[in-house]
Order: structure tokens, then sequence, then C-alpha cells
């Protein structure tokens, strides 16, 4: 050992100053490697960027971005009027008649040609009313009966029952 630090360095710590050089030079190249991934990744980074930017400057993106953002709000605000419309849409459909059942009879045997009707109108929720008109050769009578959850609180006759539960799904 010729070199003062050398020895100075073995004097002190007892290891051998090569094994210091081994581990630097593996130091060396471990950095080395790491310098040309980063490079290679800063290279494929630059490339990607480019491709966005392609054909475009800052002030450009900067308003597409701005656009963009606009168009979403606007669609935000639709969404939410598009909402509240459904929302009374479905308010109405359930005030609506939906059902609805029919029953032609002829309401005097002597008559032919089914002139009478028994007509059944109900909601979503059953509720409604069954209009029976009775044809007869002196004039037309013509009566309504409250419907409730399906039930009615007058006796139905029998074209009437027909015709209710024709509404209900049930004949």
């Amino acid at each position: 050992m010729n070199s003062p630090i050398m020895e100075y360095i073995y004097q002190y710590t007892g290891i051998d100053p090569a094994y210091y050089l081994f581990v630097l030079m593996a130091l060396v190249v471990l950095l080395i490697i790491l310098i040309i991934v980063m490079l290679c990744k800063s290279k494929r980074l630059k490339k990607r960027l480019e491709a966005f930017l392609e054909g475009q400057d800052g002030k450009s993106l900067e308003s597409m971005l701005l656009s963009c953002m606009v168009k979403v709000e606007n669609a935000d605000k639709t969404n939410k009027e598009i909402k509240q419309e459904m929302e009374l849409l479905q308010r109405v459909q359930r005030m609506t008649y939906q059902k609805m059942g029919m029953v032609k009879y002829d309401a005097f045997r002597e008559m032919s040609g089914e002139l009478s009707f028994a007509l059944a109108l109900l909601n979503q929720e059953e509720n409604g009313f069954v209009i029976n008109s009775v044809y007869a050769n002196e004039g037309n009578y013509i009566y309504i009966k409250e419907i409730k959850k399906g039930e009615s609180e007058i006796l139905l006759s029998e074209e009437e029952e027909k015709a209710l539960r024709k509404a209900r799904g049930r004949d």
C-alpha cells in the first residue's frame, strides 16, 4: 500500500481498501443504470405530452377544458330539470285512470244489440268509478258508483262486477 489515504483507512477500519473501491464502483454502475432508466421514462413522457398537445398551444387547450366544463354544467342543469319533470309526471300518473274494463250487455231480454254497458275506470291505487248505462225503450239511465281500493261500498250488479274485475286484471 503506497497511498497514505489507503493506509489510513486500513489502519482505522481493518478492512482492505479494495473492498471500498468495489462497493463504490458498484454504486456508480447502479447510478448509471438508474440514470438510463430515468432518461427512457422522460423520453416516453415527452412523447406522450407532444401527442397530447399536437396542434394545440396552451391557451387553446385551456379553452377546450373550459368548454368541456361548461358542457358538464349544462348537462347537470338539464338532468335536474328532467328529474323534476319525471317526478311531476309520476305524481300525475298516480292520479290518472290507467285501468279500464267494459262489459256490454242487454239490459232487457226483449232488446238485442247489447246497447247497455258497464265501464270501470281505476287509477294505479285501484280508486275510481263504475259507470253503468242501461238502455231501454223509454230512455237511457246512467248510474255511477265510486270504487275505493278496488271495492265499492254500494252493491254492484253482475255486469259492473265483471267490468271491475276486467279493470283490475282479474278476468
